[in-house]
């Protein structure tokens, strides 16, 4: 069987980097984003939660969560325990019985991951006993009976801690499982014993530094793998192509020479994801240990691929699952939000612009760089009447000002999801020339044929708002723009067009002038876009003076 880095790269990683479907993960090197100011960070795209009563009920049904609340309630006022404040063999024999966490190994190796966690949530407390002359026992906590009574919010506070003591088990043992320095003392380095020198610690937390690193980012393109999806299937990430994300540059596609590396983080994640899925952050299923097994030469050391990656190869998906597939859990997405928000991330949820007026929506969402408009807009119309959602939108949408052509186009996307019984309130801003054209092109979307042509002056104010909201959402250099440019100007009589435009008194006449100079494929109609571009600066000097 061969190992993830003999396995050819299409049925490895399902997908690459350029065509995941996917955002590249929002840090280059692991543990880029420590120490960034807030408004430097990468932005984080908005999810929905589940409320916390739902949330707190998902956590209590968690294995690893419910397994330790359990074994303390079993440990009673008092059991004995050893010298490291554990309970002995036969103990951890019995409480696997009478809890039914299983028989013989399996039994005693989840009471003892029950054990550590109660233990670190005080829900277990290990002290002195005067009955044993001084030796040491355990007993419940009141925190066993709060859990119990299940008020949301003191599961849910329990269970964040219990996912966050998680976290910091798993990066340990990726501590003492990898190489932390080339040419170290990995005993003297993971703490033998022996007072660490140094050169050991700084070693020590750099490798510590590198698992935190490694595991921030793979839980953060997963979020907003999660974000972005429309559907469950688009929620699981292959783990070829989580790991493939984290070391592949943006928009690139992996190569042979990357394999390796690429491997070797998904075998450093897979034991982290395999924690975090036991304590209900992910929903995981690990690579196939078979996989694992010796390669065809018997050395155990990984052979990279001998044919060239053809990235429009087809991939065998049942294969692909194979290396590992991991999603998010509902749970997990309110905790990698609590870390973000913890780490200084802007971690918005949907709905957040959603709750005021229709000014107060479209303000929200044109000024927000991390925004899902249209899940904005969907959260704002539900529960309202349609006829007076349109009407206040189209009034929110007035103004000749710097950010009105953003409020225009997003009133015409929640237009879009209103059915014709708002044509009165749409027939109504027909009357205003800052909403002529956008009446008109809903209108005649409904079918309507005794809509009045709106006139020359409107058509060109028009033509520069349409390019303006374009060009503050996307750009000048996005495809949709210089498209939209191409649509409304064209080549064709571009001295009179442009001399009838740069007269327009709208505020991005200059800049989409500008724009269109910049970006216009015909040298001729770029030249004359550049001279309007510069009557429309020198008018605009003047009328400020």
């Amino acid at each position: 069987m061969p190992l993830p880095s003999e396995v050819d790269l299409g049925t490895l990683y399902g997908a690459s980097a350029a065509d995941s479907g996917f955002p590249p993960g929002p840090l280059g090197d692991f543990g880029e984003g420590d120490g960034e100011e807030a408004d430097d960070l990468p932005l984080v795209p908005p999810v929905r939660l589940l409320e916390r009563e739902e949330l707190a009920a998902a956590a209590l049904r968690v294995p690893l969560f419910e397994r330790a609340i359990r074994l303390a309630r079993w440990v009673g006022p008092r059991r004995p325990v050893d010298e490291w404040g554990e309970l002995d063999p036969g103990l951890q024999a019995r409480a696997a019985i009478d809890l039914g966490f299983g028989e013989g190994e399996e039994g005693v190796d989840a009471v003892v991951r029950a054990w550590v966690l109660a233990v670190d949530l005080e829900l277990i407390a290990v002290g002195d006993s005067a009955e044993d002359g001084g030796g040491e026992v355990a007993a419940v906590t009141d925190g066993v009976e709060a859990l119990e009574q299940g008020d949301p919010e003191t599961v849910l506070t329990a269970w964040e801690s219990a996912a966050s003591i998680v976290a910091g088990i798993t990066v340990e043992a990726e501590l003492d499982l990898g190489d932390l320095a080339e040419g170290a003392d990995t005993e003297a380095v993971a703490g033998s014993g022996e007072e660490e020198t140094e050169e050991e610690y700084a070693q020590l937390e750099e490798a510590r530094e590198q698992a935190e690193g490694l595991l921030d980012e793979a839980l953060q393109v997963l979020y907003e793998a999660r974000a972005f999806a429309t559907t469950e299937s688009e929620e699981t990430v292959p783990l070829g192509v989580l790991s493939a994300l984290l070391v592949v540059p943006d928009g690139e596609d992996p190569t042979e020479e990357m394999l390796g590396d690429i491997t070797s983080v998904m075998v450093a994640l897979d034991p982290m994801l395999q924690d975090l899925a036991d304590i209900g952050i992910l929903d995981y299923r690990p690579i196939d240990p078979s996989l694992f097994d010796e390669s065809e030469d018997g050395s155990g050391a990984p052979e990279l691929p001998t044919e060239p990656f053809d990235p429009d190869a087809p991939v065998e998906e049942t294969e692909a699952a194979r290396f590992g597939l991991a999603r998010l859990t509902a749970l997990g997405v309110h905790q990698v939000r609590q870390w973000l928000i913890e780490d200084g991330y802007d971690a918005p949820l949907i709905g957040d612009h959603a709750r005021g007026t229709a000014a107060e929506l479209l303000a929200g969402i044109a000024g927000s760089a991390n925004v899902m408009p249209e899940e904005e807009i969907a959260e704002w119309l539900v529960g309202r009447e349609p006829l007076a959602a349109a009407a206040e939108l189209l009034a929110a949408s007035r103004g000749n000002d710097l950010v009105g052509p953003i409020r225009r186009q997003f009133c015409a996307l929640a237009l879009g999801r209103l059915g014709e019984e708002v044509e009165p309130s749409v027939r109504e801003a027909l009357g205003d020339p800052h909403l002529t054209v956008l009446a008109t092109a809903w209108l005649v979307e409904q079918g309507a044929t005794d809509v009045v042509d709106p006139g020359r002056p409107v058509l060109l104010w028009s033509t520069v708002d349409q390019l303006a909201a374009l060009l503050i959402d996307l750009g000048p250099e996005d495809e949709t723009f210089l498209e939209s440019v191409l649509q409304l100007v064209g080549t064709s009589a571009a001295e009179q067009y442009f001399a009838e435009l740069w007269r327009v008194e709208h505020p991005y006449t200059t800049a989409v002038l500008e724009a269109i100079g910049e970006q216009h494929p015909d040298r001729a109609t770029a030249k004359e876009a550049r001279k309007a571009a510069y009557k429309a600066r020198s008018r605009a000097g003047t009328q400020a003076k």
